[in-house]
């Protein structure tokens, strides 16, 4: 458990532990209570887990929270549940149907993250006068002696960096990761050893709020017209079919078109404005050059240089390609690879970029991204 240490006594050091009611989370408290620190747990409920949300294991819900208090209890630690659900509808949900209505794919736990868990959360752990807001996440935080770093999990197939890079350098200074040199079989184990309720606990899967991963009901119920009907059109401009709602579809995809060629057809872009989704071969998803927007810089010096060598990734599960990234006005940047592009860039997407396993920064992938090849 690296970089948790304060300088000060841990019997009189308070943190505050964010507190889901998984197991990721539980066993972040408990490592902290077996520390010894003045622990406080919070978990945030964001959502009614209702009969609209219809999905019993998603996070930060009614058995979420159940399991939380349970996890407390046990831990002989204070345990809070905070109402966060309009703050969360207004700056997640809602933004998640407006982005996939606009023809993005957006990432609901990145703007979680960003604003509602290490922006409202984290001002809050401030008020309680804690030294630090503990979390679950499977990353890095590395303290050199003029600033603080982030890095990928010592377990590339739990690492969540991905899902980090809004976070600012103040943030980071205040946040604690404890779990960020574990695998997930040592995770399960110590939730075994410290006897906590949810250590046999499944993981949670998609996203919280969208039951049984059907994005397109979750988006209908949310904007009612939102699954109007409209072409399939191959780049020309030729309709070759009909769809049932462009919410049905994002770029890359190739499942579920519902249409007949020569080769296989997918999903090169959505025009929204004229309900269009615009198909075509796989060799026209190599995207060579993008922009993003509302670009994070984790390290400062790289923002004002013109140019940058790292690995970004356009995908949470995507491995990572060599590219030169160009800092641009407006807190915008360019990325470009010079061979072997990743594939399918769906805008709303993320580009995040590393200099090894350190997160450098990342932002927004803008629509329309520039394509060389055609």
């Amino acid at each position: 458990m690296k970089d948790i240490e304060f300088g000060t006594r841990p019997e009189s050091t308070r943190i505050v532990v964010a507190m889901s009611g998984g197991v990721d989370s539980s066993v972040a408290a408990a490592l902290m209570v077996e520390r010894g620190y003045q622990v406080i747990g919070i978990t945030l409920q964001l959502y009614n887990h209702g009969t609209a949300v219809g999905n019993k294991h998603a996070c930060c819900a009614g058995q979420d929270i159940y399991d939380a208090r349970r996890v407390a209890a046990r831990l002989n630690i204070p345990h809070y549940v905070l109402d966060y659900e309009k703050r969360f509808q207004r700056a997640v949900i809602d933004d998640f149907a407006d982005n996939y209505v606009a023809g993005s794919t957006p990432i609901p736990c990145v703007r979680c993250n960003q604003q509602i868990k290490f922006k409202d959360l984290l001002e809050t752990s401030r008020s309680l006068n804690a030294r630090a807001l503990v979390t679950g996440h499977y990353v890095q935080r590395i303290a050199t002696n003029d600033h603080t770093e982030l890095h990928k999990a010592s377990n590339l197939e739990r690492d969540q960096s991905y899902f980090l890079f809004t976070t600012t350098s103040e943030q980071l200074d205040y946040l604690r990761f404890p779990l960020g040199d574990l695998k997930k079989t040592q995770t399960r184990d110590l939730a075994v050893k410290f006897d906590l309720p949810v250590a046999s606990k499944p993981d949670s899967q998609d996203i919280c709020f969208v039951p049984d991963g059907n994005y397109a009901r979750t988006i209908e119920r949310l904007r009612p017209g939102a699954s109007e009907p409209g072409d399939i059109v191959l780049e020309g401009g030729n309709a070759v079919g009909r769809h049932s709602g462009i919410v049905n579809f994002t770029v890359g995809q190739r499942r579920g078109l519902g249409v007949s060629c020569r080769e296989p057809l997918y999903v090169l872009r959505l025009n929204p404005d004229r309900r269009e989704v615009v198909v075509g071969p796989k060799s026209s998803l190599k995207v060579t050059q993008f922009t993003i927007n509302n670009v994070n810089w984790l390290d400062p010096a790289s923002s004002v240089s013109k140019e940058i060598k790292l690995t970004v990734k356009v995908r949470s599960a995507h491995p990572g390609t060599p590219a030169r990234v160009r800092a641009l006005i407006n807190n915008r940047a360019e990325v470009l690879f010079d061979s072997s592009p990743p594939g399918a860039i769906a805008p709303g997407q993320a580009a995040v970029f590393y200099d090894n396993t350190r997160l450098i920064g990342g932002g927004w992938i803008e629509r329309p991204p520039i394509n060389s090849n055609r």
